[in-house]
């Protein structure tokens, strides 16, 4: 006579096959709403939208974010806070390395992370302060452009950059170089992001050296 099946091998306790779509998490939630936001813009962007475009109920996008400013927030939070922490790390270090060489090192740094954040720091291109979050963007933005521009100075005045030009604008020019690369760079082409990196810090630099 065959053995009578154990708990284990019954049908009744077999594990329950999960039905429906399969959940996402809150990385893939913000991926998707960031998607949506930069294709239809944040305002015209609804959370139906978004649960639509992952294939769940709003209530299942809500479980990881409690509104559509929160989603907004958290993009713009990723694309701020490395070149906030390159920028203020290298403007206020003391290691002994000249300005001119934290400059350097700090545009290589804000290159790899567009790289690495490209959709993110697409957004916060587009923000223009329709909000009381988007003007606190803004403002970080100009408190980065700030540290940057006095790191340009300390170069300036150790005699490394050229000095015809304002720190201010050897910054924005940094910046709006930088940027750019949101409209071309994709990190699946055959230009991988160090290699990017460093030849966007030398081509400008061979033109702002002293």
């Amino acid at each position: 006579m065959a053995p009578s099946p154990t708990a284990a091998q019954t049908p009744a306790s077999a594990p329950a096959r999960r039905r429906g779509r399969p959940g996402h998490d809150r990385e893939a939630v913000l991926r998707a709403a960031i998607d949506l936001f930069i294709e239809q813009g944040y305002d015209a962007t609804s959370i139906s939208d978004l649960a639509g475009s992952l294939g769940v109920t709003k209530s299942a996008v809500y479980h990881h974010f409690p509104s559509k400013e929160s989603l907004l927030g958290a993009a713009l939070d990723e694309a701020l806070a490395g070149l906030d922490s390159a920028v203020v790390e290298a403007a206020r270090a003391d290691d002994g390395r000249s300005a001119h060489d934290r400059l350097r090192d700090t545009v290589v740094a804000a290159v790899r992370i567009l790289a690495a954040h490209r959709p993110a720091v697409t957004l916060l291109l587009r923000v223009r302060g329709n909000s009381e979050l988007e003007v606190a963007a803004l403002a970080r933005r100009r408190r980065i452009d700030d540290d940057l521009a006095r790191l340009v100075a300390d170069a300036v005045a150790e005699g490394s950059l050229r000095s015809d030009l304002s720190p201010e604008v050897v910054s924005r020019l940094v910046f709006g170089t930088v940027n750019s690369l949101v409209d071309w760079y994709s990190p699946d082409g055959s230009l991988d992001p160090d290699t990017l990196a460093e030849g966007v810090a030398d081509l400008l630099f061979r033109g702002l050296e002293a």
